[in-house]
């Protein structure tokens, strides 16, 4: 999507309208055009963010991103590839659907976006890790009570 043709055309719309009026007018038209197209950039790009998101949600395997090149934008269609594989595990693959509260997701995505994962990767070494060490105390199991002398 090229962004500079958008903002153009909107900037072309405002003074277009604003003709029609006093000079005044065209002035003030003329000055908000000028502040105006880097406000509509980011909106399109906030909504573009949404999509995204969005089209993600129903897609098994990929996600989609938004990337800027210079001032244009474009969704790209990414495959996710599993990058992690626990040791001794053969190729083959499970599907499994999940559902979590949307404030753990939103955990486990920024969790796995700061070990520059994939969330599903994170997920997978996650659950391995857990399975691999079944001695490590869980969070939630604690010993309650009081010690005497």
């Amino acid at each position: 999507m090229e962004m500079s043709n958008l903002t153009q055309a909107i900037v072309e719309d405002v003074t277009a309208t604003a003709s029609l009026g006093d000079e005044s007018l065209q002035d003030a038209a003329d000055r908000l055009s000028r502040t105006i197209a880097a406000a509509v950039r980011t909106h399109v790009l906030e909504a573009l963010g949404q999509a995204a998101m969005e089209l993600s949600e129903q897609l098994d395997g990929s996600h989609v991103e938004v990337r800027l090149t210079g001032s244009d934008a474009e969704l790209i269609v990414v495959r996710d590839e599993p990058d992690w594989q626990a040791p001794g595990e053969d190729d083959s693959s499970a599907r499994i659907s999940l559902r979590l509260p949307e404030a753990l997701k939103a955990r486990a995505e920024a969790a796995a976006a700061a070990d520059g994962v994939s969330t599903n990767a994170w997920l997978v070494r996650t659950i391995a890790t857990r399975l691999d060490n079944p001695g490590r105390p869980r969070p939630g199991n604690r010993l309650r009570g009081f010690a005497q002398s």
